[in-house]
């Protein structure tokens, strides 16, 4: 461990360098240091800009760490209040002078200038959207659905079910759904949706509330609906919500088929009259679930050998995070649910949060968050906070990739080599089921938020719509039916990050061409890979996915095509 250099934060030039973030009023002479400044020429604009990136990345560090400390300790108060105290008593003064920053920038003469260099371009056309956007009387919303949004993390948080006499999050009741019992099986999927569906009302007026926020913000601001108001939000320059829906088109007809036919074959090999939502997870074969590792300790070293198989910087990556401290992966009570990897502006080195059992998915997890992670590392000594921070589409594709490129060295995890096939099976038929279910979301989102007084009774109806669209005909919900009325709360997107979602698919999409390059080339493949990240945010989606040596594209013959090579991939394991 004696040759990790460990990363030190870069010296600060505006800041104090032992400047923490207290209060409100220790931040403000910051910011009203930028906004009064003259800038006479183009040096003075460009030191400006750094100023102001370097005070923004000490905001979103900050800001981080209370969000990492809250997550991974839902039931602790001290740090429930510092994150809403950010929330509550920071942020909303921060959003204007952000609006007047940005009105400064946009009104000096020196800019234009700077549009020929690289990664300026993104930014003015990102800073003319937030101009467009801003309106004072959203701050008071923002802070109001922040503050809604956090409810649905201690609500997730603490649900457990009691099975065989122990108490276990529904993570580690989820393991359970693998087991070679069915009638196990049977007994944990009915006691994890009865613990959800008793919050059921409490999720169903907090998602109402949150929708009647988000449409007012929309409204203020000028658009016609949230979807359209996050469509620009998010800077969605190179789609639209018709690409959108042309991608939902696509997978129904080329994806769900696949989906229909790994159904068919599951309840033939299972022999069963009936294949049930408790089906699902199990092994076809009557096998009992893959084990991955044993804690994580183990999923930590396991993971660090695999990407330094793949090159000495990805595996360098996540040992430098693991002797900072910044990886917390094992499930237990009291923590929120998913998994994220949270960048930290200022020291370049993310955190990785997981709730890890020890199954297949758990170790595919870290490897999907670890690709954000090696993102991060890419792009962290680029000059400015707004060029560390790709597209969306762009941040999923790292992940992504990551899960099928690291499959080479997935022996590290499984050494004997019938296990290692069916891992490998199974990673392929996740990706066969994650487009559906892609679609199914995003599509549910389009209609919630173009119909944003619709009732709860309607929701419920257009979501059994849309899941039956994408969803395979041979699974049997009957008994089951309140069950999946209500599965989409479990959804956390739907709660804290609307309309993140659509990039789970197309970044699947570029994964599977990027995989494909990696196969034919490996060398050349993990070069266009890491190509594609060191672009951060300083090119459009298009032209970082070409870096990649790939298309963004989701139309239906190039997803045919993919998915013919998913299929020869599943067949040749």
């Amino acid at each position: 461990m004696n040759s990790i250099s460990i990363p030190q934060r870069p010296p600060r030039k505006f800041l104090p360098s032992e400047f923490t973030i207290t209060t409100w009023q220790a931040l403000q002479p910051y910011f009203d240091n930028l906004t009064e400044r003259a800038l006479a020429n183009e040096n003075d604009l460009a030191g400006w800009l750094a100023d102001r990136s370097e005070l923004e990345s000490v905001i979103s560090e900050d800001l981080g760490w209370r969000y990492i400390r809250m997550t991974c300790y839902t039931d602790n108060d001290t740090y429930s209040k510092s994150y809403q105290d950010f929330v509550e008593n920071i942020q909303p003064q921060i959003a204007p002078y952000s609006d007047k920053l940005n009105r400064k920038l946009a009104e000096s003469p020196f800019l234009q200038a700077l549009e020929t260099k690289p990664g300026y371009k993104i930014l003015i056309r990102n800073l003319k959207k937030d101009l467009e956007l801003f309106r004072d009387e959203n701050i008071p919303l923002f802070t109001q659905i922040n503050t809604e949004t956090q409810k649905y993390a201690q609500l997730a948080g603490a649900m457990a079910v009691e099975i065989d006499g122990k108490e276990l999050t529904l993570q580690q009741a989820g393991v359970i759904l693998q087991s070679t019992d069915r009638a196990q099986r049977e007994e944990a999927y009915k006691k994890i949706s009865e613990r959800r569906l008793r919050d059921r009302e409490t999720l169903d007026d907090l998602f109402t509330n949150l929708v009647g926020l988000r449409h007012q913000v929309a409204l203020n601001a000028g658009q016609q609906n949230f979807r359209d108001y996050m469509f620009k939000s998010y800077g969605r320059f190179d789609y639209t919500p018709k690409d959108c829906f042309a991608f939902h088109e696509s997978i129904a007809t080329e994806v769900v088929p696949i989906l229909n036919a790994l159904s068919k074959e599951r309840k033939q090999k299972l022999g069963i009259a009936e294949l049930k939502p408790w089906d699902k997870a199990v092994d076809a074969d009557g096998l009992p679930p893959l084990t991955a590792f044993k804690n994580g300790a183990d999923l930590t070293e396991k993971s660090i050998a695999c990407f330094s198989r793949l090159d000495p910087f990805l595996g360098q990556c996540l040992s430098i995070m693991k002797e900072m401290g910044h990886l917390d992966l094992e499930s237990r009570k009291g923590k929120a649910p998913g998994g994220y990897n949270y960048p930290l502006a200022e020291i370049g080195v993310p955190f990785i949060f997981m709730n890890a059992t020890s199954t297949l998915r758990d170790m595919t997890t870290i490897m999907h968050e670890g690709g954000h992670a090696v993102h991060n590392f890419l792009t962290k000594d680029l000059a400015l906070a707004d060029f560390k921070s790709p597209p969306m589409e762009v941040a999923e594709l790292a992940s992504m990739s990551m899960e099928l490129i690291s499959m080479k060295h997935w022996e590290i995890f499984f050494p004997d080599e019938a296990d290692l096939k069916r891992a490998k099976r199974e990673q392929l038929e996740d990706i066969i089921e994650t487009l559906p279910w892609v679609a199914t979301i995003d599509q549910f989102q389009h209609w919630i938020y173009e119909n944003p007084t619709h009732t709860s009774e309607q929701r419920k109806q257009k979501w059994n719509e849309v899941f039956a669209r994408f969803a395979d005909t041979i699974t049997d919900w009957r008994g089951q039916e309140q069950a999946r009325d209500f599965l989409w709360q479990k959804q956390l997107h739907l709660y804290e990050v609307p309309f993140y979602y659509i990039e789970y698919g197309m970044a699947q999409l570029g994964a599977i061409a990027l995989w494909r390059n990696y196969k034919a080339n490996n060398q050349k493949g993990l070069q266009g890979y890491m190509n594609a990240l060191k672009l951060g945010n300083l090119a459009t989606i298009p032209e970082i996915y070409a870096a990649a040596d790939i298309r963004f594209d989701f139309s239906r013959p190039y997803i045919k095509e993919l998915m013919n090579f998913v299929q020869e991939e599943l067949a040749s394991v």
